[in-house]
């Protein structure tokens, strides 16, 4: 991390030359401006401006209709992007370059846009705050490496996509050995960025890869996350390959997942644990887990985001397709880490590597604390495997998750009706879009024998 003040003592020297000032938009994405660094620390430090749309667009930065924020009746007038200084890091991936996230601020009410997906953030950590309570929170962030470059892959029409490795690699150290050359590199960058990496690994598929990142606070984890997938793809392509989060590339290969870590502190203490109990789990630990299980449906599009998301909840693939829990058991939805230690917590296992952090972190506090504020009880956890339960299953489709997110009361009164319709309307644009399209899948199929 840089200080303001290191800032200006690296622009002086010539050191630093261009400073990112980056929004997070709906999508989980870093959008924004690159600034000679002289301007921005004489000036631009203070605030700048970006178009309104970028947080009511699509993947393809479309402008759709039916969002209230903004339109084309309204003139898709501009937010202030005021940098947030403490976010200050160095790009080492980048030469002479800096970073910092900005918050995205109201030009008429001078307040956060309450869809903003920080803004969205750091009202639940505020709600836990006045509570009590931090959460400490870490991703797990999965995505796969391709042969090719981006640009020979879009070239190709997107077809005949070959990983980097030719078989599944989980925690594979001779085959990752041959992927060094781009994920020796991403440790090493995001290290000196001042994102505390612990490892990479192989995953459970040919080309697939894992990153995982030491747990930290709730906000500086979402930033670890948004930063750590844009530099994967950036140093992807420095190296000549192709890097996707796609939840589910190819329907024959296994989908990639991020897993959510959560607990609650106080005082330095992780109030989740209680070595009383016969698991080590307090009694507001089980009550906040049995608010992210009760709302998990109402929550669960704000976990996979895009129809593709829900091609990965697949029995046998690592994927859960029911929201129980269980202990040390990843078959389940949610899973119970560190039984009877003080690190005891839970993961969150539904989210695919196509969500947004600041969004999947923000409502799955919401719904814990709901479940803090409501006293729920914990039911038993399930045993065996989970694919078989007959409970509990997650939303099957973009349109089942809508759904739900349009009827929930508890999201409604923790997010507003405002910013709830705001990312029920981004769900409508997804379902209206692929609907439209005409895939390979319906051509084969129907082509010669329809």
């Amino acid at each position: 991390m840089l200080s303001f003040d290191e800032l200006k003592s690296q622009v002086a020297s010539g050191a630093i030359d261009t400073v990112l000032a980056c929004i997070v938009d709906m999508q989980g994405r870093l959008m924004g401006k690159r600034f000679h660094a002289q301007h921005f620390v004489n000036s631009a430090w203070e605030e700048t401006h970006c178009c309104n749309y970028l947080l009511a667009t699509d993947l393809e930065m479309s402008t759709p209709e039916g969002f209230a924020a903004t339109s084309w009746q309204s003139g898709y007038g501009d937010y202030v992007m005021k940098p947030d200084l403490s976010t200050i890091r160095p790009v080492p991936w980048l030469e002479g370059t800096a970073m910092v996230i900005c918050d995205v601020i109201d030009h008429h009410t001078h307040e956060e846009v309450p869809h903003s997906p920080r803004a969205m953030l750091k009202k639940q950590v505020k709600r836990l705050e006045a509570l009590g309570y931090t959460a400490m929170m870490a991703t797990e962030l999965e995505f796969f490496l391709f042969a090719k470059s981006f640009d020979e892959v879009r070239r190709s029409g997107f077809r005949d996509l070959e990983p980097i490795s030719a078989y599944n690699e989980d925690y594979h150290i001779f085959q990752t050995t041959k992927e060094e050359g781009v994920m020796r590199p991403i440790r090493n960058h995001l290290y000196a960025a001042g994102i505390p990496v612990e490892n990479t690994k192989g995953e459970a598929e040919a080309g697939q890869e894992e990153l995982n990142i030491k747990y930290a606070d709730a906000m500086s984890t979402a930033e670890y996350h948004t930063i750590a997938k844009h530099a994967v793809k950036e140093i992807a392509w420095q190296n000549g390959h192709a890097a996707s989060f796609m939840a589910k590339y190819r329907a024959d290969r296994v989908g990639s997942s991020s897993h959510v870590h959560q607990s609650l502190w106080q005082d330095g203490t992780n109030v989740f644990h209680d070595p009383a109990d016969k698991r080590g789990m307090s009694a507001i630990m089980k009550s906040y887990m049995a608010g992210l299980m009760k709302y998990a449906p109402d929550y669960t599009y704000f976990l996979a985001p895009y129809i593709n998301s829900y091609k990965r909840f697949q029995r046998g693939t690592f994927a859960p397709t029911r929201i129980i829990w269980s202990v040390d058991n990843r078959t389940a939805g949610f899973r119970l880490c560190g039984e009877n230690s003080k690190g005891v917590r839970v993961e969150c296992r539904i989210g695919g590597s196509d969500l947004n952090p600041y969004l999947a972190m923000a409502v799955q506090l919401a719904a814990g604390i709901a479940g803090i504020e409501e006293g729920l009880t914990l039911e038993a956890p399930f045993t065996g495997d989970a694919y078989e339960a007959e409970v509990g299953e997650i939303p099957a489709t973009l349109r089942d998750a809508r759904v739900t997110l349009m009827k929930s009361e508890m999201l409604r009164e923790a997010f507003g009706d405002w910013t709830i319709d705001h990312y029920a309307r981004a769900a409508e644009v997804e379902i209206q879009d692929f609907d439209a399209a005409v895939t390979d899948y319906e051509v084969a199929r129907g082509f010669e024998r329809s």
